[in-house]
């Protein structure tokens, strides 16, 4: 293991410094040999956590994947429909078509004039557009329920290093739809707008087919190895909860329901009821059965994160702000962090912990919502630090508010 890691991070400082991919290739083939992606991933892991930034080893993607596509050659990982890994392969073959449409449509407008012999093509630019902004979905299904079971089995660094992808994959979406929104508003020539256009939808092919590749033949088989089926069913019950996009197909989101699950469900009875009793608090008791529904009746989405920095609870009132599903439980907080992150969060809770400050707090525009997002050292009496809470609020009609209403209407 040593001298694979070794070997594997001298790579890729080479790659770093310039090296040929043809080259590298030949030297990750003889590292890996008899080497297996999840052992590969725990020697990534390893160099992560002895400081390797993670976009440094993100360097060494291209030749990893150039060298399990000539391995995997046209192997296919076969799950049954209604199966959360079916529902994302899906969803990946229909992205592939949209982005693959948008480059046709690109290049073709690349050899127009003006603006007005486009419309037609810039209708097809438009139709892509909106369908990959409702793929929002899809990525935050992977983020917030796939990446976390796979996480707490040990292998950390796949998912981290797809996170990366989605975000980059998220800028160079970004791109797109400031362009068209130019366009629209004629706030940019024909010349440059035609030029950013190629480009940008020349990148998205690139780096929608590489990631979706990574996922579907090394992400996902390697899950498929780890998680149990009760890790499964709780998985497609999450994907259910955020959603899925307008052109995931329904009869791959319908769940096959077998006998052998209909007897469970039937042997298992009605829900169990919540647990009676009363919390004796320092302002007064509380039934139990009431706690729950009060959290979840408060208008700000709260998520604790106890002393070691694992997530351990959230709140879930009817409209959340951000995306959290029971799969985060028991999963590192900055894991639920994309990579730009990091370092402040990593802040943030040091200084909870070593007392150098008590709140910490941002504010955002999300979807043309003000949000207010606010960190709260959390301690017992005697000052020990427990963890810390985090509480996001949509304030956009708060600052609306003006003069005084004393009377309810």
């Amino acid at each position: 293991m040593q001298d694979k890691k070794s070997a594997l991070k001298k790579l890729i400082e080479d790659l770093n410094k310039g090296k040929d991919l043809e080259e590298a290739k030949k030297e990750f083939q003889q590292i890996i040999t008899e080497t297996g992606p999840d052992e590969l991933a725990k020697v990534e892991e390893e160099l992560v956590k002895e400081g390797m930034p993670r976009e440094k080893l993100n360097q060494l993607c291209e030749v990893h994947l150039a060298v399990f596509k000539e391995r995997l050659g046209s192997q296919k990982l076969i799950v049954k429909k209604g199966h959360p890994l079916a529902i994302l392969m899906e969803e990946h073959r229909i992205l592939l078509e949209y982005v693959q449409k948008l480059n046709t449509a690109a290049a073709k407008i690349a050899k127009k004039k003006g603006f007005k012999e486009s419309t037609a093509l810039m209708a097809d630019v438009k139709d892509v557009a909106r369908h990959l902004e409702a793929s929002a979905k899809h990525y935050l299904r992977e983020e917030n329920v796939l990446f976390p079971f796979i996480e707490k089995h040990g292998l950390t660094e796949p998912p981290a290093q797809m996170w990366i992808d989605h975000d980059n994959i998220r800028a160079t979406k970004k791109t797109l739809y400031d362009i068209i929104q130019k366009a629209d508003e004629k706030k940019v020539d024909f010349k440059e707008f035609k030029e950013i256009l190629l480009k940008t939808a020349n990148e998205l092919v690139t780096i929608i087919s590489s990631h979706f590749f990574k996922e579907n033949n090394v992400l996902f088989p390697a899950s498929m190895r780890l998680l149990t089926a009760e890790e499964w069913d709780t998985t497609r019950k999450e994907f259910d909860e955020i959603g899925y996009c307008c052109f995931t197909p329904e009869d791959i989101i319908k769940p096959e329901e077998t006998k052998e699950k209909a007897a469970t469900a039937e042997k298992a009875g009605p829900p169990k009821q919540m647990a009676e009793g009363v919390i004796e608090f320092e302002t007064g008791p509380l039934p139990i059965a009431v706690i729950e529904p009060i959290l979840n009746t408060l208008p700000v989405d709260i998520t604790f994160v106890d002393e070691n920095d694992i997530v351990r609870y959230f709140s879930k009132g009817d409209e959340r702000i951000f995306v959290r599903t029971k799969a985060i439980i028991g999963r590192a907080v900055i894991n639920c962090h994309p990579q730009k992150s990091y370092d402040a969060v990593e802040r943030i809770l040091t200084d909870f912990r070593e007392g150098k400050r008590k709140t910490a707090e941002f504010w955002i525009n999300l979807n043309d919502r003000m949000i207010y997002i606010r960190y709260f050292a959390v301690h017992d009496k005697n000052g020990k630090y427990l963890g810390t809470l985090e509480v996001s609020q949509d304030i956009t009609e708060i600052q609306k508010l003006e003069g005084e209403k004393r009377l309810l209407d």
